[in-house]
């Protein structure tokens, strides 16, 4: 019986311990240990670059070549040689198209013929008129002898002259069967080939010539542009001319507006149906790369102003439009509406909504919530940049 109860008291030991464990062993009796908050994001901040920049106009236009000619045939005859590759550059006076001479050189030695018959009429009649004339006054001739042989010399006289100016003609007419370039430039392809009869009725035309260097690109700018150029009232076209105002141009295929050149000519009025106003740039094109008739891409600078800019990455947009965020003196991230303008180098000037000792995100900004707190990294001065491009003629500070 004493063995039987030290066994129950064994086993209610154990079942005890057993329980104790199994409460120990349950999740809500083991202790949580305390987990440390993440630090704050790492971002990297830099102020603006306070710096000049220059305002731009930026429309499209054509170029258009500063003068065109078709050559024609001035003269019949059949074409005989073509002296130059289609498309190629030519200079001015040089030979380009031949029309057969023979019948022109033929012309010319004809009425060299009748100058030397002339001649000698008039010669003879000169002489005949003196003659009789001192007859007249020994009263062995008569009147009227003297007044016919007056009439035989005006008369040979103004053969004569007829004669010479018959082979001043005939040697244009010579002249014209040479046609050749009226001017630098490229040359379009050859319409007739030789063989053929030209000038015959009508002037042939043969092909086509461009002035390309300089070359002629047209743009029109609107009434608000206009505006902005004439500024407070210190801009006119005309003063605007004599100032050779500058302009950029980029081609399709170009980046950027590499080329650069000066407003030369400005309509006197706005077209009424669309309110805007031609204006016309000349460019230096002495390889002839720019093209009659390319599409182009126009910069009109219009002042120069100081700003503040911002990398581009840094500038952000949403529905509420463009915006950057800025670490403030508690690390917080607030945001800052921007209005931005220019673009410069990989910069974008702000024009409204950023200070200049404001610490901007410029890596990182994904990381930026407005209202948290970050790691602002400092980065190192960007340093100066270069002022918008601008040619000479649009100096610092000056408005148009």
């Amino acid at each position: 019986m004493a063995i039987r109860k030290t066994n129950i008291r064994r086993w209610a030991v154990l079942c005890l311990t057993f329980l104790v464990l199994l409460g120990l062993s349950a999740p809500g009796c083991r202790q949580k240990p305390k987990q440390e908050p993440p630090p704050p994001p790492a971002v990297t901040v830099a102020r603006p670059v306070e710096q000049r920049v220059t305002d731009f106009i930026e429309v499209t236009g054509n170029t258009q070549a500063v003068k065109t000619v078709q050559l024609r045939a001035r003269v019949g005859g059949y074409l005989e040689k073509v002296l130059f590759q289609d498309g190629q550059l030519v200079k001015a006076g040089q030979l380009l198209f031949l029309i057969q001479q023979n019948t022109y050189q033929a012309n010319i030695q004809q009425a060299e013929g009748t100058i030397l018959l002339q001649k000698a009429q008039l010669e003879y009649a000169t002489t005949e008129l003196t003659r009789y004339s001192k007859l007249l006054l020994q009263k062995a001739a008569a009147q009227t002898d003297v007044d016919n042989w007056r009439f035989q010399r005006d008369s040979a006289r103004a053969n004569l002259i007829s004669a010479e100016a018959r082979r001043d003609l005939a040697k244009l007419d010579l002249g014209y069967t040479e046609v050749r370039a009226p001017f630098d430039g490229r040359i379009d392809r050859r319409l007739v080939d030789p063989g053929n009869l030209v000038g015959s009725g009508e002037a042939t035309v043969l092909a086509a010539v461009n002035q390309i260097d300089p070359i002629y690109v047209y743009f029109n700018i609107s009434d608000t542009d206009l505006a902005r150029l004439r500024g407070e009232g210190q801009w006119a076209a005309e003063r605007g001319l004599a100032k050779k105002w500058p302009v950029f141009m980029g081609l399709l295929e170009e980046k950027g507006y590499p080329n650069k050149g000066v407003l030369d000519f400005a309509s006197i009025s706005l077209t009424p149906t669309t309110g805007t106003l031609l204006m016309r740039g000349i460019f230096s094109n002495p390889r002839g790369k720019i093209l009659p008739g390319v599409y182009a891409r126009i910069r009109v600078p219009v002042r120069e102003r100081p700003a503040l800019l911002v990398q581009q990455e840094a500038i952000g947009s949403d529905q509420q439009g463009s915006f950057v965020l800025v670490v403030n003196a508690q690390n917080i991230v607030e945001r800052r509406n921007v209005k931005p303008s220019v673009l410069l180098d990989g910069f974008r000037a702000i024009d409204e909504g950023l200070a200049a000792q404001e610490w901007v995100i410029v890596k990182g900004v994904q990381k930026g919530i407005p209202g948290q707190r970050v790691t602002p990294q400092r980065q190192a001065d960007q340093g100066a940049r270069r002022t918008s491009p601008q040619p000479e003629g649009f100096s610092s500070g000056a408005h148009p």
